[in-house]
Protein backbone atom coordinates (compact mmCIF):
# COMPACT_ATOMS: atom_id res chain seq x y z
CA UNK A 1 0.00 0.00 0.00
CA UNK A 2 1.39 3.34 -1.14
CA UNK A 3 -0.36 6.56 -0.06
CA UNK A 4 0.56 9.71 -1.98
CA UNK A 5 -0.81 13.05 -0.84
CA UNK A 6 0.22 16.52 -1.83
CA UNK A 7 -0.57 20.02 -2.90
CA UNK A 8 -2.46 20.80 -6.09
CA UNK A 9 -0.20 20.60 -9.13
CA UNK A 10 2.64 18.84 -7.32
CA UNK A 11 2.56 15.85 -9.66
CA UNK A 12 0.45 13.39 -7.67
CA UNK A 13 -1.63 11.92 -10.49
CA UNK A 14 1.18 11.56 -13.02
CA UNK A 15 3.58 10.10 -10.48
CA UNK A 16 1.03 7.76 -8.91
CA UNK A 17 -0.11 6.39 -12.27
CA UNK A 18 3.45 5.81 -13.46
CA UNK A 19 4.52 4.19 -10.18
CA UNK A 20 1.49 1.91 -10.17
CA UNK A 21 2.20 0.82 -13.74
CA UNK A 22 5.82 0.05 -12.95
CA UNK A 23 4.94 -1.88 -9.78
CA UNK A 24 1.97 -3.73 -11.27
CA UNK A 25 -0.39 -2.13 -8.73
CA UNK A 26 -3.78 -0.50 -9.02
CA UNK A 27 -3.87 3.29 -9.16
CA UNK A 28 -6.58 4.95 -7.10
CA UNK A 29 -7.28 8.52 -8.21
CA UNK A 30 -9.41 9.74 -5.33
CA UNK A 31 -9.82 13.14 -6.94
CA UNK A 32 -11.67 11.55 -9.86
CA UNK A 33 -14.15 9.98 -7.44
CA UNK A 34 -14.90 13.32 -5.79
CA UNK A 35 -15.22 14.87 -9.21
CA UNK A 36 -17.73 12.16 -10.19
CA UNK A 37 -19.82 13.02 -7.13
CA UNK A 38 -19.66 16.69 -8.13
CA UNK A 39 -20.74 15.87 -11.69
CA UNK A 40 -23.67 13.79 -10.43
CA UNK A 41 -24.80 16.44 -7.93
CA UNK A 42 -24.68 19.18 -10.55
CA UNK A 43 -26.61 16.99 -12.99
CA UNK A 44 -29.29 16.54 -10.32
CA UNK A 45 -29.74 20.30 -10.16
CA UNK A 46 -27.89 20.99 -6.93
CA UNK A 47 -25.63 24.00 -6.62
CA UNK A 48 -24.41 26.46 -4.00
CA UNK A 49 -25.65 25.75 -0.46
CA UNK A 50 -27.66 22.73 -1.70
CA UNK A 51 -24.40 20.90 -2.32
CA UNK A 52 -23.45 21.24 1.34
CA UNK A 53 -26.81 19.87 2.56
CA UNK A 54 -26.68 16.60 0.62
CA UNK A 55 -27.56 13.55 2.71
CA UNK A 56 -26.14 10.01 2.78
CA UNK A 57 -29.37 8.68 1.23
CA UNK A 58 -29.14 11.20 -1.61
CA UNK A 59 -25.51 10.26 -2.18
CA UNK A 60 -26.44 6.56 -2.29
CA UNK A 61 -28.97 7.38 -5.01
CA UNK A 62 -26.16 8.77 -7.18
CA UNK A 63 -24.67 5.24 -7.41
CA UNK A 64 -21.04 6.34 -7.44
CA UNK A 65 -18.77 3.39 -8.09
CA UNK A 66 -15.41 2.24 -9.41
CA UNK A 67 -14.74 -0.51 -11.94
CA UNK A 68 -11.21 -1.87 -12.33
CA UNK A 69 -10.30 -2.60 -15.93
CA UNK A 70 -7.07 -3.41 -17.73
CA UNK A 71 -6.59 0.26 -18.58
CA UNK A 72 -7.10 1.28 -14.96
CA UNK A 73 -9.82 2.81 -12.85
CA UNK A 74 -13.17 3.71 -14.38
CA UNK A 75 -15.34 5.93 -12.18
CA UNK A 76 -19.09 5.65 -12.59
CA UNK A 77 -22.28 7.43 -11.61
CA UNK A 78 -25.70 5.86 -11.99
CA UNK A 79 -24.06 2.70 -13.30
CA UNK A 80 -22.48 4.49 -16.26
CA UNK A 81 -18.90 5.70 -16.82
CA UNK A 82 -18.36 9.41 -16.26
CA UNK A 83 -16.46 10.84 -19.24
CA UNK A 84 -13.08 12.39 -18.55
CA UNK A 85 -14.20 15.67 -20.14
CA UNK A 86 -17.04 15.89 -17.61
CA UNK A 87 -14.73 15.16 -14.68
CA UNK A 88 -12.29 17.87 -15.76
CA UNK A 89 -14.78 20.55 -16.81
CA UNK A 90 -14.25 24.07 -15.47
CA UNK A 91 -17.52 23.99 -13.53
CA UNK A 92 -16.61 20.76 -11.75
CA UNK A 93 -13.08 22.02 -11.06
CA UNK A 94 -14.55 25.13 -9.45
CA UNK A 95 -16.96 23.13 -7.25
CA UNK A 96 -15.14 19.93 -6.30
CA UNK A 97 -13.30 21.41 -3.32
CA UNK A 98 -16.62 22.56 -1.84
CA UNK A 99 -18.15 19.11 -2.35
CA UNK A 100 -15.12 17.36 -0.89
CA UNK A 101 -15.45 19.39 2.31
CA UNK A 102 -18.94 17.97 3.05
CA UNK A 103 -18.75 15.43 5.87
CA UNK A 104 -21.48 13.23 4.38
CA UNK A 105 -19.60 12.99 1.08
CA UNK A 106 -16.31 12.00 2.71
CA UNK A 107 -18.01 9.41 4.93
CA UNK A 108 -19.92 7.96 1.97
CA UNK A 109 -16.79 7.53 -0.14
CA UNK A 110 -14.50 6.15 2.55
CA UNK A 111 -15.30 2.45 2.11
CA UNK A 112 -15.43 2.80 -1.67
CA UNK A 113 -11.84 3.98 -1.63
CA UNK A 114 -10.71 1.37 0.88
CA UNK A 115 -12.20 -1.40 -1.26
CA UNK A 116 -9.54 -0.60 -3.85
CA UNK A 117 -6.95 -2.15 -1.55
CA UNK A 118 -8.30 -5.64 -2.35
CA UNK A 119 -6.17 -5.71 -5.49
CA UNK A 120 -2.57 -6.92 -5.98
CA UNK A 121 -1.22 -3.68 -4.53
CA UNK A 122 -2.35 -0.08 -4.57
CA UNK A 123 -0.95 3.37 -5.18
CA UNK A 124 -3.57 5.76 -3.81
CA UNK A 125 -3.28 9.49 -4.39
CA UNK A 126 -5.26 12.41 -3.10
CA UNK A 127 -5.50 14.81 -0.18
CA UNK A 128 -6.07 12.50 2.81
CA UNK A 129 -4.80 9.11 1.71
CA UNK A 130 -2.10 8.78 4.37
CA UNK A 131 -4.01 10.51 7.16
CA UNK A 132 -7.58 9.16 6.88
CA UNK A 133 -8.22 6.63 4.12
CA UNK A 134 -5.11 4.45 4.48
CA UNK A 135 -3.40 5.48 7.73
CA UNK A 136 -1.67 2.10 7.88
CA UNK A 137 -0.05 2.34 4.44
CA UNK A 138 3.47 0.91 4.36
CA UNK A 139 4.73 3.79 2.23
CA UNK A 140 3.51 7.37 2.64
CA UNK A 141 4.73 10.27 0.55
CA UNK A 142 3.73 13.94 0.54
CA UNK A 143 4.50 15.77 -2.70
CA UNK A 144 4.98 19.52 -2.81
CA UNK A 145 6.53 22.10 -5.13
CA UNK A 146 6.92 25.86 -5.36
CA UNK A 147 3.50 27.46 -6.08
CA UNK A 148 4.68 29.07 -9.34
CA UNK A 149 6.00 25.74 -10.61
CA UNK A 150 2.75 24.03 -9.69
CA UNK A 151 0.84 26.78 -11.47
CA UNK A 152 3.00 26.47 -14.58
CA UNK A 153 2.34 22.73 -14.75
CA UNK A 154 -1.41 23.18 -14.37
CA UNK A 155 -1.57 25.73 -17.16
CA UNK A 156 0.52 23.54 -19.46
CA UNK A 157 -1.89 20.66 -18.79
CA UNK A 158 -4.68 22.88 -20.11
CA UNK A 159 -2.74 23.57 -23.28
CA UNK A 160 -1.81 27.09 -22.23
CA UNK A 161 1.69 28.50 -22.78
CA UNK A 162 1.57 30.78 -19.75
CA UNK A 163 2.82 34.29 -19.33
CA UNK A 164 4.20 35.44 -15.98
CA UNK A 165 0.94 37.12 -14.97
CA UNK A 166 -1.06 33.96 -15.71
CA UNK A 167 1.35 31.89 -13.62
CA UNK A 168 1.04 34.31 -10.69
CA UNK A 169 -2.76 34.25 -10.88
CA UNK A 170 -2.92 30.46 -11.03
CA UNK A 171 -0.38 30.14 -8.20
CA UNK A 172 -2.59 32.31 -6.01
CA UNK A 173 -5.64 30.20 -6.88
CA UNK A 174 -3.85 26.94 -6.03
CA UNK A 175 -2.59 28.38 -2.75
CA UNK A 176 -6.11 29.46 -1.80
CA UNK A 177 -7.41 25.96 -2.55
CA UNK A 178 -4.74 24.32 -0.39
CA UNK A 179 -5.47 26.74 2.46
CA UNK A 180 -9.21 26.09 2.17
CA UNK A 181 -8.73 22.31 2.21
CA UNK A 182 -6.30 22.53 5.13
CA UNK A 183 -8.85 24.48 7.19
CA UNK A 184 -11.84 22.18 6.65
CA UNK A 185 -13.16 20.47 9.77
CA UNK A 186 -13.36 16.99 8.22
CA UNK A 187 -10.21 15.25 6.97
CA UNK A 188 -8.15 18.44 6.64
CA UNK A 189 -5.43 18.46 4.01
CA UNK A 190 -2.12 17.91 5.78
CA UNK A 191 1.04 15.86 5.68
CA UNK A 192 0.89 12.62 7.66
CA UNK A 193 3.41 12.58 10.48
CA UNK A 194 5.13 9.49 9.07
CA UNK A 195 5.07 10.58 5.40
CA UNK A 196 8.22 11.45 3.50
CA UNK A 197 8.20 14.96 2.02
CA UNK A 198 9.24 14.98 -1.62
CA UNK A 199 9.86 18.40 -3.18
CA UNK A 200 9.14 18.00 -6.90
CA UNK A 201 9.98 21.57 -7.96
CA UNK A 202 13.11 20.47 -9.83
CA UNK A 203 12.12 16.86 -10.51
CA UNK A 204 10.66 15.55 -13.74
CA UNK A 205 7.92 12.85 -13.65
CA UNK A 206 10.41 10.03 -14.21
CA UNK A 207 12.57 11.12 -11.26
CA UNK A 208 9.49 11.37 -9.05
CA UNK A 209 8.41 7.88 -10.07
CA UNK A 210 11.89 6.50 -9.44
CA UNK A 211 11.76 7.82 -5.88
CA UNK A 212 8.37 6.25 -5.16
CA UNK A 213 9.49 2.88 -6.54
CA UNK A 214 12.70 3.09 -4.50
CA UNK A 215 10.69 3.64 -1.33
CA UNK A 216 8.44 0.67 -2.10
CA UNK A 217 11.42 -1.60 -2.75
CA UNK A 218 13.03 -0.46 0.51
CA UNK A 219 9.81 -1.17 2.42
CA UNK A 220 9.65 -4.68 0.92
CA UNK A 221 13.16 -5.44 2.15
CA UNK A 222 12.23 -4.47 5.70
CA UNK A 223 9.16 -6.66 5.93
Amino acid sequence: MVAIDGSAGSGKSTTAAAAAARLGFRHLDSGAIYRAVTVALLRSGRSGPALERVTRDELADLEIGVEWREQGMEVQAGGRPVPERALRSERVTAMVSQVAAVAAVRAHLLELQRDAAKGPGLVAEGRDMGTVVFPGAEVKVFLDAHPRERARRRLLQRGVHPEAAEIDSEAARLTRRDQRDASRSVAPFQQAGDAMLLDTTDLDPEAQTDEIVRLVEAARKHR
